[in-house]
């Protein structure tokens, strides 16, 4: 029964409710009336005042110039993947040609109606079921590309056919519904791997810079310390330079070499007063009671170490009678004196 009201005509809406030919006639706007005199097509009149003679004039056809909207009833289709779809669809027409709609086919509706289905079904045959619901514009266009080609010789132009509903099987829609959740369930895989590649390499970039930044901290500080032990090394050079030179002046006076055996002699009893104070470990000399032989000593070497600066002072300086004892015997009889 579904079939055979899918298969039977629709209604027909050129035909019914055909005016009376009385002499003068009304036609209203957006039709057209076509006339036969005598069994033969005479005229047909434009809106408005027309004037026909009766028994003679028949009006044949009745046709609307207004766009047409047809529902395509609902019917099963095969994809390219062999997917049975139950599918229907809306078809828009608007007759361009009365003449041609009143003789050119029988019943131009169930005409156009069924090409539309027959081209459906040939369209969907050249798609699988995901470029059906990718390509619904694109298949419209064919649609009615086919049916223009067809209904030109009828009169009637299709200016648009849209798809209504596309009924899936259950399994089919099952399977997609999987497909659908495992392509979801993908992206949030890869999403969540790009996540984690993009946190690993941002904290990768942070370690490497403050690595960077640490080495360069430490390099900057290294130099800086060295330079400022250099600085330091260098002030102290300076200053003992100076005390060089200073001490260098002061001995190069009249009894420089005496105060600088004092000074020795001095430093050396300093030196053994703080013997076994510091260490449990001690070194002695074996004369250690007898201090005047260890200044005698310590004056022995400094004299040996300031003989060619003495050679040079005697050179330039030709020395008095009265200097010609050595200090260091003088510091060394006046320490013999005061011991005894």
């Amino acid at each position: 029964l579904k079939r055979a009201a899918r298969l039977a005509p629709a209604p027909c809406r050129w035909n019914s409710g055909l005016p009376v030919n009385i002499g003068v006639l009304f036609v209203p706007q957006q039709e057209a009336w076509v006339v036969e005199r005598m069994g033969k097509f005479h005229r047909i009149l434009e809106p408005g005042l027309n004037f026909l003679i009766p028994l003679l004039d028949r009006i044949r056809y009745v046709q609307s110039l207004k766009e047409i909207v047809i529902n395509v009833p609902e019917q099963s289709a095969v994809t390219l993947d062999n997917v049975t779809l139950q599918i229907d669809g809306v078809l828009y027409l608007r007759v361009m040609d009365p003449y041609k709609a009143s003789y050119g086919v029988e019943d131009p509706e169930y005409a156009v109606t069924q090409l539309a289905q027959t081209t459906m079904r040939s369209e969907l045959g050249k798609l699988s079921l995901d470029r059906v619901f990718r390509e619904r514009e694109s298949l419209n266009a064919s649609i009615v590309d086919a049916i223009n080609q067809a209904s030109d010789c009828w009169g009637i132009r299709c200016l648009r056919y849209e798809i209504k509903d596309i009924h899936v099987p259950p399994r089919v829609k099952e399977s997609m519904q999987m497909q659908v959740e495992a392509e979801r369930r993908k992206r949030a895989t890869v999403l969540e791997s790009e996540g984690t590649r993009e946190s690993a390499i941002n904290v990768a970039e942070g370690q490497k810079q403050a690595q960077i930044l640490a080495s360069e901290a430490e390099k900057a500080e290294q130099i800086n310390k060295a330079a400022g032990e250099a600085n330091a090394m260098l002030v102290k050079a300076r200053a003992k330079a100076e005390a060089i030179q200073l001490l260098a002046a002061a001995l190069a006076q009249q009894h420089g070499n005496a105060a600088a055996s004092l000074s020795v002699a001095e430093q050396y009893v300093n030196a053994f007063s703080k013997i076994a104070k510091d260490s449990n470990t001690v070194l002695l000399p074996a004369n250690t009671g007898d201090v005047t032989n260890m200044v005698a000593q310590a004056l022995g070497i400094y004299t040996t170490l300031t003989k060619p600066q003495a050679v040079k002072t005697q050179d330039e300086l030709p020395r008095t009678h009265e200097d010609s004892q050595s200090p260091a015997t003088e510091v060394l009889k006046a320490e013999q004196g005061s011991s005894s």
